[in-house]
């Protein structure tokens, strides 16, 4: 099995419907620069790459850049800690997202039942809500409004935090578009985490899709 880019992944899932970050894909400094002034507010630089599925392990992520000397110096920084075994890398320039709410969602395949839609609650709120819910491919609308029910969102549906309350069929649309993206060819798996709620609206902050060799 393969791995897309943080930046692939994100745009294969766009194209079945799920709401992304905004994001551009940087080779020097000075285009890293050049897209965090699009922007025009607080970035991630992020260094990419097929290979580089846990780039917060490795220390590969810096967030909340404002001004373009710290977009410079981060990009510099990341390139300088490709290696080798990286193969070819890229540095992946995205708005910050905020949001009080993260969730965590995907298809994973279980070894008995084959491929099955995950929603779960993320960030600090994790432990507080519950753990995930499965639902196993293919599934409807009702399906996925089960599942959030199932989860116990009731106080993540509502306002939060000055927030406006979730879009709850914003949610089932992601959801949706998750389980299209799934019914691809050669998709083995697709983790999303953290999808931050955002004025009320999800939004994949970061993706990863397993692909069939």
């Amino acid at each position: 099995m393969g791995v897309l880019s943080e930046f692939e992944s994100k745009q294969l899932l766009a194209g079945h419907g799920v709401a992304v970050s905004w994001d551009q894909l940087a080779r020097s400094e000075d285009e890293a620069v050049a897209a965090a002034a699009e922007v025009g507010g607080p970035v991630a630089v992020k260094l990419c790459g097929p290979s580089l599925a846990h780039k917060s392990e490795r220390g590969l992520v810096r967030l909340g850049l404002v001004s373009p000397d710290a977009v410079r110096a981060a990009a510099e920084d990341l390139l300088g800690e490709a290696t080798d075994d990286d193969g070819e890398v890229a540095l992946l320039v995205s708005e910050m997202v905020a949001g009080h709410r993260e969730l965590i969602a995907g298809v994973v395949l279980t070894e008995q039942f084959g491929p099955a839609l995950m929603l779960g609650v993320g960030g600090v709120l994790a432990e507080a809500v519950g753990e995930a819910v499965f639902r196993l491919l293919p599934v409807s609308g009702a399906d996925c409004h089960d599942m959030i029910d199932d989860l116990g969102m009731a106080t993540l549906l509502a306002p939060l935090r000055g927030e406006p309350a979730m879009d709850r069929n914003a949610l089932v649309d992601t959801l949706l578009g998750l389980a299209d993206a799934a019914g691809r060819d050669g998709i083995e798996a697709i983790d999303v985490n953290p999808l931050v709620i955002r004025d009320g609206q999800p939004v994949a902050v970061d993706a990863l899709v397993v692909v069939s060799d």
